[in-house]
Parts: structure tokens; C-alpha cells; sequence
């Protein structure tokens, strides 16, 4: 009896000293369960394909001739100008070449003109019946003769010209300057590559689309012309870089393959970024995000969805407040926080959202305060 007396007198004293502490006991509540009503929507959703960055003039620079490089007049990653020299190759031999048909040439036109004087001087010897027919047509021929002799002469000369000319390597296009294996002093020939030249001024993302995704794409029935209408107004696309960074300036499709990859059952596509600040290089990954507008589809949130080995649960609410469990099949939005439901809820049904994974099969829902007036 002491004992229970003791124990009661022990917890009216803490309650005492609670009291006069101004600590609130804790209440005893009743969890609550969000809820909505399915209705259809209009949604955009992030298409995301991995992609490779080429530049819209990626060239492979390489010497014409033969010689010795003895100059290499860029360096690695350098911005160039079309027409700004890249290398130079030993010229002499080119030289020697030029000048020793430019002195073929000479000689030729000599003959020509000496073919020429005895062709006129015949010709009018033959006006006055001083020479035959037959001497007048043998310095006609000779005349001829000496003129083809000058053109092959001038066409040595041009083609010496030309090979001197490839000694001097420039930038066809703008661009910067990649890879460049070789050295100066180094034997180069029309088989050396001597580095790769990315016209960045523009760069293309390519990636492979599937011939399904084409398909929903473009309608069925639709002419070449007005499939090329409808890449024209495909959403503007963002690149992603391989760390999350997103490139500022947006780019748009430009091309779809109208050949399916008989291995791959994809087709290739092009979206078309401007470069003017150079951030974009030749060989680069990431990912081109497009963004598609789904009309009329169920969304919920992802929070609403119940994961059961390989089934996915919904909570309905009946007419009772109790929830039951129904199978729905999702589609990722990509968003992070939203599901498209294509099959397993219609319109007007009402669901369980937060708290959806703690609720039981038949467990009366409990609607917050708002709810139920």
C-alpha cells in the first residue's frame, strides 16, 4: 500500500513540475491523407537523347604534294580564319619545277612565232602563185603544231604554279584547330594527315531517334514537303553537357535520315546549335533535350504511386472513404515528380497522393478539416 502511495505522490510531482514549466503534454492525433480528383491534361515533356557534337564543317587537312614539312604555323585548340595559313612544305623542288616550265614556255612561244612568219610569209607568196598549195599547207600545220606546242607549255607552267601553291597549307574554313601529330621536319605526303579542323561556327548535335518515336511524331500520310514544314516547327531543343551544365544558346532539328540503321532500327537526326563564343567542340558528348506538349493524358504525382515488386498501386477512395488498391501502368514525365497514367484510373476518380505509402487495403481515409466541408 506504501508502495502505490509512493508511486502516485512520485507522478503527481513530475506532473507538477511540467505544469510549472508551462511543457504541453502531447496529444494523441489522427493521420490525415491528401487526396485528388483525376481529371485530363494538357502536359510538356523532356524528351532527352544522348548526342555527339560535330562541327557543320569538319575537314581533314592534308598536303597535295610531297615534301618535307619545314614549318608548322598553328598550335592545338587555336581559333583560325578561312584562308589563314596552317603549314608550310619545302618549296623549292616546286620552285625549280615552276621556273623550268616557265622556260619551256618561252621556247615554245618562239616556235610558234617563227611557225607564224613562215606561215604568212607562205601565204602570201602563194596569193601571187610563187608556192604551192603543198608548202603553204605543211607551214599552216607547222603554225598549228607550234600553237598546241604553246598550250601544253602554258598548261605545265599553270600546274607548276598550282603545286607551288600547295606548299603553303591554309584553312578552308574557320574553325579551331585540332589534334597535330606531326613535326616540322617530318616527310609528308597527300597521305598525312596533318590535323582536323572543326568549323565551329556552328555545331551539329547528332543523335539517334527511334523509327516508333518518328513514327508518333510524324503523321502518317505526310509528303517530304510537309514533313520538312513540321521538323521546321519542332520545338527549340537545349544541350546538356556530360557534367549538368546547360549550353545557353538553343538550337533547332534540322535534319532527320529518311534510312532507318538496319542495326540499330534508329534513324539519325541533326539540331543545329550556333557557337559564337567557341564553347562547343568537335567530339563532345551530352544530351539534347526536347520538349513535347502531351495533350489529354491523366498526371499524378509520383508520390501517389505504390511500388509492389514489379506492380504499381494507386489508392481509390470509395464512396465509403476507404481506399482499395487499383494496378495503373506509368509513364515517365522526366519532370521528377510526375507520372502519366495510361491505363487503371478514369476521369473522376478520386486517389490517395501523400501518405499513399502508409495507407492499407479497406483503411477508412481520413480527409483533412478543408476537405470536409
Amino acid at each position: 500500500m506504501k508502495r502505490k502511495l509512493i508511486r502516485c505522490t512520485l507522478m503527481l510531482g513530475v506532473f507538477a513540475v511540467l505544469t510549472a514549466c508551462n511543457i504541453d503534454m502531447p496529444k494523441e492525433t489522427q493521420s490525415s491523407y491528401e487526396t485528388m480528383t483525376i481529371a485530363k491534361t494538357d502536359i510538356e515533356l523532356p524528351y532527352k537523347f544522348s548526342a555527339r557534337m560535330t562541327g557543320q564543317n569538319d575537314v581533314t587537312v592534308t598536303p597535295q604534294i610531297s615534301g618535307q614539312l619545314m614549318k608548322i604555323c598553328v598550335s592545338e585548340g587555336q581559333q583560325v580564319k578561312a584562308g589563314e595559313t596552317l603549314f608550310i612544305i619545302d618549296s623549292r623542288n616546286a620552285q625549280l619545277e615552276l621556273e623550268a616550265a616557265q622556260a619551256n614556255l618561252q621556247a615554245a612561244q618562239a616556235q610558234e612565232n617563227s611557225a607564224k612568219l613562215e606561215y604568212e610569209s607562205n601565204k602570201n607568196l602563194f596569193d601571187k602563185n610563187i608556192v604551192s598549195n603543198y608548202m603553204l599547207s605543211n607551214s599552216e600545220n607547222a603554225y598549228k603544231q607550234a600553237q598546241a606546242a604553246v598550250a601544253q607549255a602554258q598548261a605545265v607552267v599553270n600546274r607548276a604554279k598550282i603545286n607551288l601553291g600547295f606548299c603553303t597549307i591554309t584553312a578552308s574554313v574557320s574553325g579551331v584547330i585540332g589534334e597535330i601529330p606531326v613535326r616540322t621536319g617530318d616527310q609528308v605526303s597527300p597521305l598525312t594527315e596533318l590535323t582536323m579542323l572543326s568549323g565551329n561556327t556552328t555545331m551539329y548535335a547528332e543523335f539517334s531517334v527511334t523509327e516508333a518515336l518518328v513514327e508518333a511524331m510524324v503523321q502518317e500520310g505526310m509528303k517530304a514537303s510537309e514533313v520538312k514544314k513540321y521538323i521546321a516547327s519542332l520545338p527549340a531543343a537545349t544541350f546538356v553537357m556530360k557534367n549538368g551544365t546547360e549550353y545557353p544558346h538553343k538550337g533547332r532539328v534540322v535534319s532527320i535520315t529518311g534510312v532507318v540503321n538496319s542495326s540499330t532500327g534508329s534513324l539519325t537526326s541533326k539540331v543545329s546549335f550556333p557557337n559564337p563564343e567557341g564553347h562547343l567542340y568537335s567530339g563532345i558528348q551530352g544530351t539534347v533535350v526536347m520538349p513535347f506538349e502531351e495533350k489529354d493524358v491523366i498526371v499524378i504525382p509520383q508520390n501517389a504511386v505504390v511500388r509492389l515488386q514489379d506492380k504499381s498501386l494507386v489508392y481509390k477512395v470509395t464512396a465509403d472513404s476507404t481506399a482499395t488498391a487499383v494496378d495503373v501502368t506509368t509513364e515517365d514525365t522526366g519532370n521528377g515528380k510526375d507520372f502519366i497514367i495510361t491505363s487503371g484510373l478514369n476521369v473522376g476518380d478520386r486517389i490517395v497522393t501523400t501518405g499513399a505509402n502508409n495507407v492499407t487495403e479497406g483503411q477508412r481515409v481520413l480527409f483533412p478539416e478543408v476537405s470536409e466541408k
